[in-house]
């Protein structure tokens, strides 16, 4: 078990003035699971309304009717995290509902061929199987920050060979769905584990950290791609879903504003001394 400080902070700048603004927040992690949250505040201007989405993520949506020329989102708080090597329970949404591609995660030709050699392993021993195709996949495609960007699919992060978390998860999951699996996105939060603090690598996703969950033995088993690691007492999720869309951490539209700038920053300090971190995977040659 580990409790963790986080602090995200997120500012948006405009070069004109935005003359009103709405933005899907899925910045408040819940007690559920294999986590506890402790204390959590939500601070930004405008009017906020919470409810739960229909993948039971605690959302929330910014209004702002007033011109604007700057947001500022700030979540913080602790949360308590157990380790779950046995995996998560179903959840309020079948598992077949993940087992639909999107167009962020759809295989490629290509891709297809990579998994050709795994897929006998996977449909006979899924966890060894899956474990597999996420080293190959980070072998496949080095973590690369600058090379992609939000709107990259599976399909062209695998053909450019480089990528972050998103781009693993996202390549990760179209495989699986390709196979037939369930599999889900996950947004959150990680810590090093081996260090007391450490800033996960900002993205354009605000800063969030990603990884997938594959439906295996009737649990939701976790594949943190990019560290090559199942999630564990460092991963704080945030929200779950098809892809990226459903379940990143800021979402929104606007009127009028011009250019658009972010900065965003997410830390997270372990508040107990350094655990053992999760497990890396098993691996089976």
């Amino acid at each position: 078990m580990t409790k963790l400080n986080i602090h995200h902070k997120t500012e948006y700048r405009y070069s004109a003035v935005v003359r009103r603004s709405a933005q899907l927040l899925r910045l408040t992690p819940a007690s559920a699971g294999h986590q506890k949250v402790l204390h959590w505040q939500l601070n930004a201007p405008g009017l906020i309304r919470a409810f739960v989405d229909a993948y039971g993520n605690l959302s929330h949506l910014l209004t702002l009717d007033e011109a604007h020329e700057a947001i500022e989102i700030v979540a913080h708080g602790s949360v308590e995290v157990f380790d779950h090597a046995e995996g998560e329970v179903l959840g309020p949404m079948p598992a077949a509902v993940f087992q639909r591609p999107t167009p962020l995660t759809e295989c490629s030709p290509d891709m297809l061929a990579f998994l050709d050699p795994l897929r006998a392993t996977i449909r006979s021993r899924p966890l060894f199987g899956l474990s597999d195709l996420a080293s190959a996949l980070l072998e496949r495609m080095p973590y690369s920050p600058g090379t992609t960007t939000v709107a990259f699919s599976a399909a062209q992060a695998f053909a450019a060979a480089r990528g972050v978390c998103q781009d693993h998860t996202h390549a990760f999951i179209a495989c699986c769905r390709a196979l037939g699996l369930a599999a889900r996105y996950v947004s959150g939060y990680v810590n090093a584990g081996d260090q007391s603090e450490w800033t996960v690598q900002p993205t354009a996703s605000a800063a969030s950290h990603a990884w997938s969950e594959a439906w295996i033995g009737h649990r939701w088993v976790s594949f943190d791609i990019s560290n090559a690691r199942a999630a564990g007492s460092g991963h704080v999720k945030l929200a779950v879903g098809l892809d990226y869309l459903d379940a990143c951490p800021i979402r929104g539209v606007r009127l009028g504003g011009g250019e658009e700038s972010m900065a965003a920053s997410a830390e997270v300090q372990s508040i107990d001394a350094p655990q053992a971190y999760a497990p890396a995977w098993v691996h089976h040659q």
